[in-house]
C-alpha cells in the first residue's frame, strides 16, 4: 500500500516540476510559426533582426496585440529567442504577456499568427481585444 502512495506522490512531483519548466519561459514560438516569422522576414527590404511582439490599450476589453520587425531592441526591450526568432518584448508588454504562445494558423477560413496567452481573463467575440484583469 505505501509503495502506491510513492509511486502517485512521485506522478504528482514529476507533473509540478514539468508544470514549472513550462511556465519559466516568457512566450514560446511554435516551429510553424517560427518558419513563417523568417519567412516574412526576407522579403523586407530592410532585413529586420527582431520581431516585437507586445500589448497595447485598445478593442472593445482594453488591450490588443500588436506585432512588428525591428533592426534592434529598446532600452527597455526583453530580448529573447525561441525557435531561432529574436523576439522584443517592452516592459509594459512582460507582464501581460507572461507564458504567451506565439502560433501560425493556416485553415479554410484563412491564416494567420496567434497568440495563446494564459493570463487573458475575457475576450471580446471577434477575439481581437482581451483583458487579463
Amino acid at each position: 500500500m505505501s509503495g502506491g502512495k510513492s509511486f502517485l506522490y512521485f506522478e504528482t512531483a514529476f507533473f509540478f516540476i514539468m508544470a514549472t519548466e513550462q511556465t519559466q519561459k516568457m512566450v514560446t514560438v511554435t516551429t510553424k510559426a517560427a518558419e513563417k516569422i523568417q519567412e516574412f522576414m526576407k522579403e523586407e527590404a530592410e532585413a529586420p533582426e527582431y520581431l516585437r511582439v507586445y500589448v497595447q490599450g485598445g478593442g472593445c476589453s482594453g488591450l490588443s496585440y500588436g506585432m512588428g520587425f525591428e533592426k534592434a531592441p529598446e532600452e527597455d526591450d526583453l530580448v529573447l529567442e525561441e525557435n531561432g526568432v529574436k523576439l522584443l518584448i517592452d516592459s509594459y508588454s512582460v507582464d501581460h504577456l507572461q507564458g504567451a504562445n506565439v502560433d501560425y494558423i493556416e485553415s479554410l477560413m484563412g491564416s494567420g499568427f496567434k497568440i495563446n496567452n494564459p493570463n487573458v481573463t475575457k475576450s471580446c467575440s471577434c477575439g481581437h481585444s482581451f483583458s487579463t484583469e
